[in-house]
């Protein structure tokens, strides 16, 4: 059993969430303290969470309310520009289907489940620095306003403060070249059979599926090589981003359609597409990185959500098995560092393809090869933990 008992969880979106709850089971007091009066990830576009994310919600208890919030996509279908199929998947056998849902509703659902579960939630609460003491490390927020506890664990985004207070020369987000768009199609004008995510590359790359209320959601990239902030993302008017989305996709099937059938007000601009490159530091001291803070892999992969939820998961376990916070945060990297930086690799290929640094679409593997390691990753959550040279 750990020494831990208290802990303060920097960052109430998807990762610090669950890492509160995972701590609780953990027999650990956790609060979250997250900047926005309003909450985090109450924006955003649609994202998915793979069968291995929604296994590691389950540890959590919350895996029957996620999956109310977005409704089942088991299939997947690869193709090319001109309308061939290139491959498909429909799950492995014993497995969940992967869920689609909006970010906002999947955020809705995780912090109503935390506060059911007692998890307390702070908020107004932007971090500017960590004071460490011998028994403990102390949070100090832009109001003044101060929190102690044993640890303190930075689940706070892709442009984490935590991650700069573990070390100042970390890497920041990597710009993958592309701008992200999304929106949706009332129209009947590409094939979306209900329950499969379509993937159709070429000079460009889109995907879409047919939501529960007959509409297709579509996404698709913008290759760009000086990167645009959000802010500046939104200042430019719908109507320009579709005229040079439309620009980019002529003859692209059924890419042209979906986007001449786009009205300006149901695009979506979720600006640059980004992740995290290999961080050198997941932890220092009492402070701790998990999820975006230190694995970003970009939308690309389809694992950004379900990697932050595994890691909360599993940097739970070691401190609650694990004797003091250095051998359990030694523990967490080594159980996470080789996965998530090879989904991220994985992802950043992916990227340089939408953005036609590639020569056209990737080479289709087998739907074992794309997803089989990833989908059937399973945490043990009643297994101990070994310590370094176990």
């Amino acid at each position: 059993m750990g020494t831990v008992r208290t802990a303060a969880v920097i960052g109430g979106g998807i990762g610090g969430t669950v890492t509160a709850m995972a701590l609780a089971r953990a027999g650990i007091e956790a609060t979250v303290h997250e900047a926005y009066p309003g909450g985090a990830d109450s924006a955003g576009a649609m994202l998915s969470l793979a069968p291995n994310g929604l296994a590691a919600l389950r540890i959590v208890e919350a895996e029957e309310a996620v999956r109310a919030a977005g409704h089942p996509v088991p299939g997947v279908v690869m193709a090319d520009g001109a309308g061939h199929r290139l491959a498909e998947f429909h799950g492995f056998p014993g497995l969940p289907a992967t869920h689609a849902m909006a970010r906002a509703d999947l955020h809705r659902a995780l912090t109503e489940q935390a506060l059911a579960q007692g998890v307390k939630i702070e908020r107004g609460r932007r971090l500017v620095r960590a004071e460490e003491g011998h028994d403990g490390v102390i949070a100090v927020f832009a109001d003044g306003s101060t929190a102690q506890a044993d640890v303190l664990i930075g689940a706070d985004g892709i442009r984490s403060t935590v991650r700069t207070l573990i070390d100042p020369a970390a890497p920041g987000p990597e710009y993958a070249g592309v701008l992200g768009f999304g929106g949706l199609v009332a129209a009947d004008v590409a094939p979306a059979e209900p329950g499969t995510m379509y993937f159709a590359f070429g000079r460009s790359f889109i995907g879409w599926w047919r939501l529960p209320d007959g509409q297709v959601c579509w996404f698709a990239s913008l290759p760009r090589t000086e990167p645009l902030t959000w802010a500046e993302v939104q200042r430019i008017p719908a109507e320009q981003w579709l005229a040079r989305l439309r620009e980019r996709y002529a003859d692209h099937v059924p890419g042209e359609r979906l986007l001449a059938h786009t009205a300006p007000d149901t695009l979506m601009a979720t600006g640059p597409m980004e992740r995290m490159p290999s961080v050198p530091r997941w932890h220092r001291g009492r402070l701790v990185l998990v999820g975006d803070a230190v694995h970003a892999p970009s939308s690309s992969s389809g694992q950004g959500a379900s990697l932050a939820i595994e890691s909360a998961v599993e940097l739970a376990r070691c401190l609650r098995d694990l004797p003091d916070h250095t051998a359990a945060f030694g523990a967490y990297e080594r159980l996470r560092r080789s996965r998530v930086e090879l989904i991220g690799g994985n992802a950043a290929a992916t990227n340089r393809a939408k953005a036609g640094q590639a020569g056209g679409p990737p080479a289709m593997p087998s739907p074992e090869q794309m997803f089989g390691p990833v989908h059937r990753h399973h945490i043990d959550w009643h297994a101990t933990v070994p310590g370094e040279g176990q």
